[in-house]
C-alpha cells in the first residue's frame, strides 16, 4: 500500500463487521514500507479502534513488519472476534455518527471549509475524510 499515490481504506469500510480497522492496517502498511504519505498511524481515529479492540498499536504494527498481510489481518480478526455482533453493531454506529468537538470543531470546520464548502451537512470526521479523498458521501439533511 502505497499512500504517497492512492487512499487508504474508508473509515466506513468494514472488515470483519468492524468500521476503521482496515484503514489502520492500510496505514500501518504503508508506514512499515515507507510510503506513508500525509497520513498518520495511531491517529486519535485508530487509538479509538486500538481501545475499543484491546490491541497495541506497536503489536499490530510488528505483525505488519513482519509478517504477510494476510497474518496481520488475521491477527487484528483475533480482537474482533471476541467482540459481540451487537458490540460491534453500537460501536461502528457511534463511530462513524462522531462528532467534533471544542478545538477539535475548529479545526474541522476550517477543513471542511477547504475541501467542500457548500457541505455543510457533513459534520463527522469520517464523513469528511470519505469527500476529502474523493469518495461519495449521501447528502444529509441537519437534524
Amino acid at each position: 500500500m502505497d499512500l504517497t499515490t492512492s487512499y487508504p481504506s474508508s473509515v466506513h469500510e468494514k472488515f470483519h463487521g468492524l468500521v476503521q480497522i482496515k484503514r489502520t492496517i492500510d496505514k500501518g502498511v504503508a508506514l512499515a514500507h515507507g510510503n506513508i504519505g500525509e497520513y498518520h498511524y495511531n491517529c486519535p481515529m485508530d487509538q479509538a479502534v486500538f481501545g475499543f479492540l484491546g490491541i497495541d498499536h506497536e503489536a499490530l504494527l510488528n505483525e505488519i513488519k513482519t509478517k504477510s498481510r494476510a497474518e496481520a489481518d488475521a491477527y487484528a480478526a483475533t480482537f474482533i472476534a471476541k467482540k459481540t455482533p451487537a458490540e460491534i453493531e453500537a460501536w461502528n454506529h457511534e463511530y462513524v455518527a462522531h462528532k467534533p468537538e471544542g478545538e477539535s470543531l475548529t479545526y474541522f470546520i476550517g477543513l471542511r471549509n477547504e475541501i467542500a464548502p457548500d457541505r455543510t451537512d457533513v459534520v463527522t470526521w469520517a464523513d469528511l475524510l470519505d469527500l476529502d479523498e474523493k469518495r461519495e458521501v449521501p447528502v444529509r439533511v441537519a437534524a
